[in-house]
């Protein structure tokens, strides 16, 4: 008899965590590391999103349609009781915020944003403040009580057991990037005396973090540096950083000349983005593993990337970088990407390069893998 593993994946509410979670299902194959059967717990439309395959068992209990404090009653209480009753030997919980008690557990770290140094400080006194800040002890208990613990980054790893304390059994697996992007042949590459618009792309909502309106006001002086470059921000988003962008676009370009900002966009509409930009720019200062940072790369895209967080550990020297709170460093960036055509040529190829580590089957193999290794440590320990 081979293995039987669960999956919750009650939290699993942001586009990242539901493509690492069919990437999983989909490209790797949990049958070559000696595992029979997996349970998934899921809210409805989550489960109706993944994959039927022979060896997956698909659980929605009603609760997870509820309120958050219901969802969380059922994963402390309730899940438990299932997987022990359907014969789980080991959990993985895909959201490092998991108030199960189910063991041995292994727990998927995913957000960064009230453990980087400085950020949470951005939120002021909010709601939102108190919240990051009730998140973090819930995430440092998680990682605590947990057999082991996947980081998807180094720096991840690095920067969350500075709260946490050393872990016992941590394993570094990134995600993957679909096949699309690294499909994705990009539509020109902008030479220095542009007559034509030079199209810089940003995809990423808005946020106190990501810093688009530096990336606006950057745009600007670009401009005024003499460069026919136009900005596209792909996202949307809502609240103070909205806010603040929206006054930013107002002041740089009050006649709406040359920055377009778009609403949220679907997944499957962000290769043909990626085809029609000429550069791409990455401002965020805080994130575990910036999924469309690594999309961009696969692309083939020239980059220009802020120097925060994971970043260089993700793009190495496959990019110009900046600082992203001052805009003066994004334009310098982006300038040196449009007067040097080999420069350009070569971030993008190697980017490219890059990128090929990042796939899903790699990281399907590896978390079942860590998955199997897990349970044989704490069934002889």
């Amino acid at each position: 008899m081979g293995m039987v593993i669960g999956i919750d994946a009650s939290r699993n509410r942001s586009g990242g965590a539901k493509a690492h979670l069919l990437g999983i299902l989909r490209d790797g194959d949990p049958r070559a590391h000696g595992i029979e059967t997996v349970h998934v717990w899921a809210y409805r439309s989550l489960a109706d999103f993944l994959p039927d395959m022979p060896w997956l068992v698909k659980h929605t209990p009603p609760e997870l349609e509820q309120s958050l404090l219901r969802q969380l009653w059922w994963q402390f209480r309730r899940l438990p009781q299932e997987a022990r009753r359907l014969g789980c030997q080991i959990l993985l919980n895909t959201d490092a915020g998991s108030i199960c008690r189910f063991r041995p557990a292994v727990v998927m770290s995913r957000d960064m944003l009230s453990y980087e140094p400085g950020e949470i400080q951005r939120y002021g006194v909010s709601k939102a403040r108190l919240r990051l800040i009730a998140l973090r002890h819930v995430q440092n208990a998680s990682l605590r009580f947990a057999d082991g613990a996947i980081f998807l980054t180094r720096h991840a790893a690095s920067v969350i057991q500075r709260h946490t304390g050393p872990l016992r059994n941590v394993r570094i697996i990134p995600h993957g990037v679909s096949d699309v992007f690294k499909a994705v042949t990009p539509r020109r590459n902008a030479p220095a005396d542009a007559s034509r618009p030079i199209e810089i792309l940003y995809v990423s909502n808005a946020a106190m973090y990501k810093h688009q309106w530096h990336v606006v006001r950057a745009t600007g002086l670009l401009r005024a540096r003499g460069h026919n470059v136009t900005l596209r921000l792909v996202g949307g988003g809502t609240g103070p950083a909205k806010r603040r962008l929206d006054a930013e676009i107002a002041r740089t370009d009050p006649g709406g000349a040359f920055v377009t900002a778009l609403d949220f966009a679907p997944a499957a509409n962000l290769p043909g983005e990626l085809a029609n930009a000429d550069l791409f720019v990455f401002a965020s200062s805080c994130e575990n593993m910036p999924n469309t940072l690594v999309e961009a790369m696969a692309s083939g895209l020239p980059i220009a990337c802020a120097r925060r967080g994971p970043m260089p550990e993700v793009l190495a020297d496959g990019g110009v970088y900046f600082d992203p709170e001052i805009p003066e460093t994004i334009a310098d960036a982006v300038e040196r990407l449009i007067r040097d055509g080999d420069l350009r040529q070569a971030c993008a190829t190697r980017a490219r390069t890059l990128a090929e580590q990042y796939s899903w089957a790699r990281c399907g193999r590896e978390t079942w893998a860590f998955l199997q290794d897990t349970f044989k440590g704490h069934r002889t320990a």
